[in-house]
């Protein structure tokens, strides 16, 4: 190392070969960062691209050793973005099973010495309303994995506030790319395209949803997580509303596919609202202080 060079920030990074975690792992290497890698499936993990380039830990976070839990609190900063049963929003366990596991970790994370985390929180937090969502909105979800997210948020402040953790709480909107799952909107009309199939089954469209890229959704979380002038509740969003159907129509340009679009065949899912989307207010000041700061 130079003179008058830092050393590198240590990262860990919790459901590091998850949706978001395959693409916050190689940010943060670009970054320059020491990157541990947490994940329970090591096979997944091995076949990353990055595997060769991070500390790497094959476990649960439930099963985790009193020297294990020591090791990870050591880091300099904790970005917690592992979650279980996304593919179910309303099932009970979220708030009953994953909930209790995910505050466990992260309160011995605390306790044991991690001052600086970003947890991945979802819009599904703030419930039914309509427009541009900011932070200081009251929560009131309506899906089990929405409670979840915010019983667990409501939990940490308090036991961060305690130890002198800063939480930056990064409530993620909707995002599609590369890992996303099979069951995703651009996922099956991806798959409707391969297939040659003439029709794609889809809602009327109507609604109006705040999405970004994986790559850009990475980018933001690592920025948020290595600034230190802003905490709590942030969007990590685009702030910008798009119909389902304009983005489904985009995807289907950018593949130079032409199939026709049977709308109004599946019903609009009844836990969201149908136009809402991020006000990203906070998110540019924390951005704008992280570039002073130099993160």
């Amino acid at each position: 190392m130079s003179r008058g060079a830092q050393p590198a920030q240590r990262v860990l990074v919790t459901g590091a070969t998850g949706f978001v975690g395959r693409h916050v792992v190689p940010a943060l290497l670009a970054r320059g960062c020491a990157v541990t890698a947490l994940c329970r499936d090591g096979a997944k993990a091995g076949a990353m691209p990055w595997a060769g380039q991070v500390d790497l830990l094959c476990a649960d976070i439930a099963s985790l050793t009193p020297a294990q839990l020591d090791r990870l609190a050591r880091h300099d900063c904790v970005l917690h973005l592992a979650w279980e049963g996304l593919g179910n929003y309303k099932a009970e366990t979220q708030v009953s099973e994953v909930l209790p596991r995910h505050l466990r970790f992260l309160s011995e994370l605390i306790e044991r010495g991690a001052r600086r985390l970003l947890v991945t929180g979802t819009c599904l937090e703030y419930g039914l309303v309509e427009g541009a969502l900011a932070e200081d909105l009251p929560p009131r979800p309506t899906t089990a994995y929405g409670q979840a997210k915010d019983l667990l948020r409501r939990a940490l402040e308090p036991v961060c506030a305690a130890h002198g953790a800063r939480l930056v709480w990064a409530r993620l909107f909707y995002m599609h790319g590369p890992g996303q799952s099979e069951k995703s909107l651009l996922s099956q009309l991806d798959r409707a395209i391969s297939s040659g199939a003439d029709s794609f089954n889809m809602s009327g469209g109507e609604q109006l949803r705040d999405y970004l890229p994986i790559e850009d959704a990475a980018d933001l979380l690592v920025r948020l997580a290595l600034q230190d002038a802003v905490a709590g509740v942030v969007n990590c969003a685009s702030g910008r509303p798009v119909t389902v159907r304009a983005l489904v129509e985009e995807h289907l340009r950018r593949r130079g596919a032409s199939l026709a679009l049977n709308l109004g065949h599946y019903p609009y899912p009844d836990y969201e609202p149908m136009r809402f989307w991020a006000d990203t207010t906070k998110l540019a000041a924390a951005l704008a202080a992280g570039q002073d700061q130099g993160s």
